[in-house]
């Protein structure tokens, strides 16, 4: 049977009031790292709460189109329930909607037990592997964001469109200051965002999250996601994560930095002894990332257009490989030692689900560290060639079945919920088959 801590739930409503707040927005992440979720009056909140709050278990594979994709206890078994709790201690006040404040639900079964399809419950499993160990991340996303235009083939032409923008900040990239905007608003947020830039492509830019303990950093990544498409509403815009959403342009990546501290809070990464300045424990991370990169591919890389945006030229990953800071490779060791010691996983796109990712690489590296795996020799200069590291799978597809043929990164992540993922993907992959394209038109009629 479910318990859920009923003096906390009241002690917040009461804090919550206090500050004049009198809605709850109770969110949490479905398979996609979409938001779901449920605004409750204040007033009421520690009674509506008081048992958990109903959403049907199908929710979590429902696609963006609205189709509803059979999960184990879903459509099939007659769209049963799970139960959202609130996590009190995550409540954060929204700066632009005044009087609402957000809160984040963890996911459970009916009979009490975590629901094993909640992407939140997949991180906390894979850091119960850590043992004493935390794990630590810094999120690094870029996003497009779009203007209405109905001459566009979309519908959608991007914003502040020009070239060469790369690394500016001001008007020249961003005509309406729109970034600086959202940067206070996003601090104000307490999302701990520290910095932002226009980006490569032409509209594009990318906001830097402060580094955290692994489930506050997916927490606020989550927020970040669904603030930052809100705000673009509310300027008649669109924010897009897409991992690439125009040919003739850049994609969008989702960087993990990664470290560890040791219980006694120690870097784990760090060692000035050891070779380059990492430990054994940094190094087999490497090798356990690289050991299951075409599983973890499935994850990082979740769409079909996620392949687009892979590959020679684009200075996002091609192959298993790493390097000494080279933008090049899929796991970039940065200069910084010391407490800085870091990997930055470059494999995802921004479309990834931030806690799946995030559960993805740490899942990864643990089984590499568990192991004591050893990586290759690092990338020396620019990469992308095959016969130096094995190639990462070339679709969707060949992911998710490198991804059901690791069963060692299942059990960690959860057979259950890899199931789910799984299905549901497959779905995304035969709904994509049924589809006639635009370059399928222009090439064909």
């Amino acid at each position: 049977m479910l318990v859920v801590d009923a003096k906390a739930l009241q002690q917040a409503q009461d804090r919550l009031r206090e500050r004049g707040i009198d809605v709850v927005r109770l969110g949490y992440s479905d398979l996609l790292g979409a938001e779901r979720g449920r605004d409750l009056l204040v007033r009421r909140f520690a009674r509506t709460a008081a048992d958990g709050v109903a959403f049907c278990r199908s929710v979590f594979a429902t696609s963006p189109r609205g189709d509803v994709i059979d999960i184990e206890g879903g459509l099939s078994a007659g769209l049963p329930d799970v139960l959202a709790v609130p996590d009190v201690g995550t409540v954060r006040d929204i700066p632009w909607e005044p009087g609402v404040a957000h809160m984040i639900a963890d996911v459970f079964d009916p009979d009490g037990t975590p629901s094993q399809e909640s992407p939140r419950t997949v991180l906390r499993r894979v850091l119960d592997r850590y043992d004493g160990v935390i794990p630590v991340v810094g999120p690094e996303l870029e996003f497009f964001l779009l203007e209405p235009d109905s001459g566009a083939p979309r519908g959608w032409r991007r914003y502040g469109e020009g070239t060469g923008r790369v690394y500016t900040a001001g008007s020249v990239g961003d005509p309406e200051n729109t970034q600086l905007a959202w940067l206070r608003r996003l601090d104000a947020y307490g999302l701990e965002v520290v910095a932002a830039n226009h980006e490569f492509g032409s509209g594009q830019f990318e906001i830097n999250l402060w580094h955290s303990d692994a489930l506050d950093a997916a927490d606020r990544t989550f927020r970040f996601r669904t603030a930052v498409q809100e705000l673009a509403r509310r300027q008649g815009k669109l924010a897009t994560f897409m991992a690439k959403p125009f040919d003739d342009d850049a994609g969008s990546g989702f960087h993990v930095h990664f470290s560890c501290r040791a219980p006694d809070g120690g870097a784990l990464f760090d060692d000035p002894t050891g070779q380059d300045g990492l430990s054994r424990a940094a190094r087999s991370a490497v090798a356990g990332i690289l050991a299951h990169a075409p599983a973890l591919a499935a994850l990082l890389n979740p769409t079909v257009t996620s392949y687009k945006r892979l590959g020679p030229g684009t200075m996002a990953p091609w192959l298993a490989d790493w390097g000494l800071d080279n933008r090049s490779a899929l796991i970039r060791v940065p200069p910084e030692r010391g407490g800085a010691t870091r990997l930055e996983v470059r494999l995802g796109d921004a479309s990834v689900n931030p806690y799946v990712g995030i559960a993805a690489v740490l899942a990864a590296a643990h089984l590499g560290m568990r192991d004591g795996l050893e990586p290759p020799p690092p990338l020396e200069g620019y990469g992308y060639d095959a016969a130096r590291a094995p190639r990462l799978p070339s679709g969707l597809a060949s992911a998710l079945s490198a991804l059901e043929a690791d069963a060692e990164l299942a059990d960690v992540l959860g057979p259950r919920f890899v199931a789910a993922y799984v299905a549901y993907k497959r779905n995304e992959l035969e709904r994509f088959a049924r589809t006639v394209t635009d370059w399928e038109f222009r090439e064909y009629a």
